[in-house]
């Protein structure tokens, strides 16, 4: 089939459902607007800097909540065309998902315009300076873009929009759709560092909280406006796609109403939320949520029900999730404003030592065998990762057992042992002291790496996935149609190929340590997240081509496999052998600039790393070797798919 654009799209896109969007989005820039000078005030008597003007003072908050709607905009209409509407039978878009995508081109564009002026809107805001005075020098401008971390995040937030727009407006084909999904979520991460979350006391479990409120509230708001937009253009397949957001919308609340408590309790204590300005915002976005989470049930009892029996008939469900996709501009208004408003100081004033000023919370001392097992600080995104990992593997061994199917005990034991360890490793003791010991960061790094990934692929979750998810009953796309999909893109068969993942995962941690990636974010909470999420992919990929028992597009041969392992042995080996006879002590200034009083000798807590690494990273690569001569024969694999 010609992969054509189908006629007259440009006209629905560009008509009437920009127009929503920018009503939405004027909304929105409004609220947060008048509530800027509250807002904006408090915060310049706490920071003592001048009063940058009233383009700063209702500008920034007017353009970020601008940009905020438009983000969740290209977050609502990629889910839509990924998840709700179905493709043609040939893979190509159909018109729903097609016009989804230039939706969510057109808004990512918005988004990329918006960050892009939010640059030197913050510059101004973090100076005290007007914008003439910030425009008045363009060579120190630019180089206060990458001193400032909020005005960092805007401009890689800018990049990576603009990358995403134009991915948007170029992509035909229906496989492509969960790529770009994953990456518009990727991109709402800088968005992550331009609040109070990523400074102050326990910044960790709040940056983790608000990373899980800002994506599970795109997702949420971003879905509705699709839906409203589809419904509008009278698209096909309306009631199936409103009952399957509905589920998705109910998940998305319950991490909204989690992550958003975790945060408010974090930031504001319960005495001051009646007294300040920030405790007064967080009361009014709760209500506002709440009315959107009564307006979301009444979608699920009254609109949809309208629409099983007539799916034609999208009036209700229309002027519902009107009201609600209103109220959540609001919402977003409201969001922007607290963002910019200073978090009370807390009543009882204590010098923090300088750990934590750095980490957020305090160590009481020299990481014993005690401390790693019971000074446990739960991780938000990874303790939460393991955790839901497990409870979907029970699910589906309990589906396969409703069906008289047995499940192996090997596999089910692995499965929770690599839970466990990813769990324990950024979650117990290791987690805890990690970011301030170097030895505890080599050892948690590896058991992310290496030995969760080697415990969870022999655990065969993608056979589990075949057997006890069914297909999609309607013509969209389920769970298991959209698996298929990611499994049979070119990029997956790229990354699924032995010499590019053996490569990736061989130089992952040489590239960490040796290559002075570490040195340079050491201390940063967020690319910590990426690289412990980046390792953890890799180390998967890495064990699923060499060992695995789940179906690849492709398989090696097993001499190749040995070789693979071989190397990475090797890799490690080398790593390893490196820190121990090097006299470069990695992030020396870092870990000196700690203060700790304990472990002052870095130069042996980075051998005491490097052996940790052999334990931890090399001995599972020895055991994978093992496995492959012992189980993962030919006839083996022929025995285990049938």
């Amino acid at each position: 089939m010609i992969e054509t654009e189908p006629s007259g799209a440009d006209t629905l896109v560009v008509g009437r459902p920009i127009r929503k969007v920018l009503g939405w989005g004027v909304i929105a820039a409004i609220t947060a607007a008048a509530l800027a000078r509250a807002s904006t005030s408090e915060a310049l008597r706490l920071l003592g800097l001048p009063d940058p003007g009233p383009l700063t003072i209702y500008g920034l908050p007017a353009v970020m909540a601008f940009g905020e709607v438009a983000a969740v905009m290209t977050v609502g209409s990629l889910l839509l065309a990924a998840v709700l509407v179905p493709p043609q039978a040939s893979g190509v878009l159909d018109v729903d998902g097609y016009l989804a995508l230039r939706t969510a081109s057109v808004a990512a564009a918005i988004w990329a315009v918006c960050a892009a002026l939010l640059v030197p809107l913050t510059l101004s805001d973090s100076s005290g300076q007007p914008l003439s005075v910030v425009f008045a020098d363009p060579g120190l401008f630019a180089r206060a873009i990458s001193d400032i971390d909020v005005t960092t995040a805007w401009a890689w937030t800018a990049g990576l929009t603009l990358v995403l727009a134009i991915a948007c407006r170029l992509t035909l084909r229906y496989s492509w759709t969960p790529l770009l999904l994953a990456f518009a979520l990727f991109s709402l991460l800088p968005r992550a560092l331009s609040g109070h979350s990523s400074s102050g006391g326990s910044h960790d479990i709040a940056t983790n909280s608000l990373v899980l409120h800002i994506l599970a509230a795109s997702i949420w708001m971003g879905g509705i406006a699709a839906l409203v937009l589809h419904a509008r253009r009278k698209g096909s397949y309306l009631d199936f796609a409103a009952r399957r957001f509905s589920a998705v919308a109910l998940m998305a609340f319950v991490v909204i109403a989690i992550s958003g408590v975790v945060n408010a309790a974090v930031r504001v204590p319960l005495t001051a939320v009646w007294s300040s300005t920030y405790g007064v915002l967080i009361l009014a976005k709760v209500a506002a949520l709440v009315l959107t989470g009564l307006a979301g049930w009444r979608q699920r009892t009254i609109a949809i029900a309208e629409l099983t029996k007539d799916p034609s008939d999208g009036r209700t469900f229309i002027r519902l999730a009107g009201v609600e996709s209103v109220v959540l501009a609001v919402t977003v208004g409201i969001a922007v404003a607290l963002g910019r408003t200073p978090p009370p100081a807390p009543t009882e004033r204590q010098d923090p030592s300088r750990v934590e000023e750095v980490l957020g919370y305090a160590l009481d001392g020299v990481p014993t065998a005690g401390r790693l097992l019971v000074d446990w600080r739960f991780d938000l995104i990874f303790g939460t990762l393991a955790v839901v990992l497990a409870a979907c593997y029970v699910v589906g061994v309990f589906r396969l057992r409703q069906q008289g199917v047995q499940w192996s005990t090997f596999r089910s034991v692995s499965w929770a042992l690599g839970c466990l360890v990813l769990l324990v490793a950024t979650s117990s003791g290791v987690g805890r002291y990690a970011p301030a010991v170097m030895s505890m960061h080599m050892a948690a790094t590896s058991a992310v790496a290496v030995l969760a990934p080697l415990c969870l692929v022999l655990g065969a979750p993608f056979t589990l996935f075949r057997l006890s998810v069914r297909r999609s009953s309607g013509d969209a796309p389920g769970l298991r149609e959209w698996a298929q999909s990611v499994y049979r893109g070119s990029w997956f068969r790229f990354m699924s190929q032995p010499y590019v993942i053996a490569v990736i995962f061989a130089g992952a941690l040489p590239l960490l340590y040796l290559g002075g990636m570490y040195s340079s974010v050491a201390g940063s909470h967020v690319p910590h997240l990426v690289i412990n999420g980046t390792l953890l992919i890799c180390g998967f990929m890495f064990f699923w081509v060499m060992v695995g028992v789940d179906p690849l597009p492709r398989r090696a041969s097993l001499a190749v496999r040995m070789a693979l392992l071989l190397v990475a042995f090797l890799a490690y080996g080398g790593l390893a052998a490196a820190l121990i006879t090097t006299d470069t002590v990695i992030a020396d200034q870092y870990f000196a600039s700690l203060q700790r009083g304990w472990l002052d000798d870095l130069s042996r807590d980075q051998r005491f790393g490097a052996g940790l690494i052999i334990a931890i990273g090399a001995m599972p690569l020895a055991i994978a070797t093992g496995f492959l001569t012992a189980c993962c024969s030919p006839r083996c694999h022929r025995a285990a798919h049938e």
